[in-house]
Order: structure tokens, then C-alpha cells, then sequence
């Protein structure tokens, strides 16, 4: 599917079939995602230029991924998709920046560049060249990626409240499998912080890489509007590793506590052991086979033997209920 804007950010649905005189000349924008081979060379006919193919986007190669020839510049990124789902990726886009247009190609859907489409047209003085365009689009993509993480640390928040209870004091009735539940849902946490770190860190140098294009260092608003983004995106960064520290202390606490209640539970079983360990010696005593026991032909000597035993079970109770074991 591909998608064209003009400068006023009206979208234009266009398709192979589609003649290349009936498109105006003010187009900035030429969004392309996950073309047929048809739509690929329609692309190249309409932008003169070699549009990435899924395995360009695949490479990591820094040099294949940043770099500019005599007609474009050639920029790939890893954004973050389906961040909202349990299930967030990674998925690559190219940003191909000629003199007159900017040119995406992506297989995913990132909710980044449709909040870019919907607010294109809204730009104050519109997008009027390519250069810019790029720049509020990488801006909207740092914006989404603050947004990911200030719903992340929320969610950490969440968790944490979870594990402790509110002001610290452990919830009570917790559930037998809910700590077990939690480290799901702890991995899953981690696993959007780390994509976003990625992206991030992928994104940095795409904007560290344009900071030293002579076509932008040419353009005041472009030049300025690319450095305050990077600043952007660096502190998002930082706020993103901070987080991931945040999740070592949560999986920390969850297994800790799924050890004290697992060592309660063993407990439990040591001192009933212990307890009913002198009964079973008197009963033991007891049972015995010898012909010669005095208290065999003793009137009292059931009753009695049952009381000594529940004496002997009730000592080591109250012995452990004293040291506070209990």
C-alpha cells in the first residue's frame, strides 16, 4: 500500500495503476508499506531512486543501514510495534530522503506514523519540504517512544503495589499462584523497556548521522528541530535504563517472596514434625512386645499414656510459640 502527502498533508491512496502525470508536484511524504514488487517499482519510476526491498532492511551493517549517494540519503531504524499488545517488536523502516521527498518503506505498522498522518495536516505552515518533514516525523516518533515508557513506569508501579500492597504492607489473601503470575507479567515488562531501548538507540544514530548531512546542517529549523530531538531521544534513553534497573529490583522481589512463603510452608512441616515427634515416642515405647512391662497390667495405663502424649505435643507448641517460630 502507498500513501502520498502533500505539503498540506492530505493523504493520496496510490497504486500502480495510477499515472505518475496526474500527481502534483508538492508531494513530501511518499509512505510505502509492505509493497508487491509492483508497488516497488512504481515507487522507483515516481521517486528515481532504488527503494529498499525487506532484505535491505534486514541488514545490520551500520554502513548499510546510514549512508547517502549523489541522488539520497538512506536511513534505517528499528521502531518499536504494537506496543500496547503483550507482544511488542522491533520493526525495521527505511527513511530515504531526497531533494524533494521523503520516502518510508516499512513492512509493520508502527502507531507512530499514523499519529505523524493525522497531524500532518495540522503542522503550523505545513511540511513544505522533505527536510522537514523528516524531522516532525522522527519527533512524533520520540514522542511515541516517551509515551511507551511513561506507560511502562506506570505499569512497573503497578507491579510494584502488587508485590508490597499499598504503603509498603503486603497485601493479604494473596493468592497461591500470584507471585507466579507476576514474573509473567515481570518478563513482559521487561521485554517492552527493552525493545523501546533499542529503538531508541537505533534512532540516536540515524539523528547522530544527520546532524553531519550538509543539507540539513543547511537548513536553521531542520538543523535545530533534528538536535532538540536527539537530546530527546538521548534522555529517553537514559529514563529507559533507569527503568530496566527498576525490573531487576521487581524480579528481585518477586523471587524473594515466592522463597519466604515456600521457606513458611516448610516450616510448617518441620514443626509439626517436631511436634508430633514425642507423642510418637511414647506411643513407639509402648508398642513395644516385651513380656516385663510394668505399666501393661496397669488399670490407667491407656488414659495415661494418652495424656503423656498429648503433653509431649503440646510443650514443643508452645516452646516454638514463645521463640516466635509460629
Amino acid at each position: 500500500m502507498m500513501t502520498a502527502y502533500g505539503s498540506n498533508g492530505q493523504p493520496v491512496p496510490l497504486s500502480p495503476a495510477t499515472p505518475l502525470a496526474m500527481l502534483g508536484p508538492d508531494i513530501v511524504w511518499l509512505d510505502i508499506n509492505q509493497p508487491t514488487r509492483d508497488e516497488e517499482a512504481y515507487a522507483e519510476r515516481l521517486t528515481h531512486i532504488d527503494v529498499p526491498t525487506r532484505a535491505d532492511l534486514r541488514d545490520i551493517e551500520p554502513s548499510s543501514r546510514l549512508y547517502a549517494d549523489e541522488h539520497a540519503i538512506y536511513l534505517t531504524a528499528s521502531i518499536i510495534c504494537r506496543a500496547d499488545s503483550a507482544a511488542p517488536v522491533l520493526t525495521d523502516v527505511a527513511f530515504v530522503l531526497t531533494p524533494s521527498c521523503l520516502v518510508t518503506v516499512r513492512y509493520d505498522d508502527p502507531k507512530s506514523f499514523k499519529l505523524f498522518a493525522a497531524a500532518l495536516c495540522k503542522l503550523p505552515g505545513g511540511a513544505t519540504t522533505a527536510r522537514l518533514t523528516l524531522a516532525r516525523l522522527m519527533e512524533t516518533i520520540a514522542d511515541r517512544s516517551a509515551e511507551i515508557l511513561e506507560q511502562a513506569e506506570a505499569r512497573g508501579d503497578a507491579l510494584l503495589v502488587r508485590i508490597f500492597g499499598e504503603n509498603g504492607h503486603e497485601p493479604g489473601h494473596r493468592k497461591p499462584k500470584e507471585l507466579e503470575n507476576l514474573l509473567v507479567e515481570i518478563s513482559a515488562h521487561h521485554r517492552l523497556i527493552s525493545k523501546t531501548r533499542g529503538s531508541l538507540a537505533t534512532l540516536f544514530r540515524v539523528m547522530t548521522f544527520l546532524q553531519a548531512v550538509e543539507v540539513v546542517k543547511q537548513d536553521r529549523e531542520v538543523r535545530d528541530l533534528i538536535k532538540s530531538t536527539a537530546r530527546d531521544m538521548q534522555s529517553l534513553s537514559e529514563h529507559a535504563n533507569f527503568l530496566s534497573g527498576n525490573i531487576t529490583f521487581l524480579l528481585d522481589a518477586s523471587l524473594g517472596l515466592i522463597n519466604v512463603e515456600q521457606n513458611a510452608i516448610i516450616k510448617i512441616f518441620s514443626i509439626a514434625s517436631v511436634v508430633f515427634l514425642p507423642p510418637t515416642l511414647v506411643a513407639s515405647i509402648y508398642g513395644m512386645n516385651f513380656k516385663y512391662m510394668p505399666e501393661l497390667e496397669w488399670a490407667r495405663g491407656y488414659p495415661s499414656s494418652l495424656v503423656l502424649m498429648a503433653i509431649s505435643a503440646i510443650i514443643p507448641f508452645l516452646f516454638f510459640r514463645w521463640k516466635g517460630w509460629l
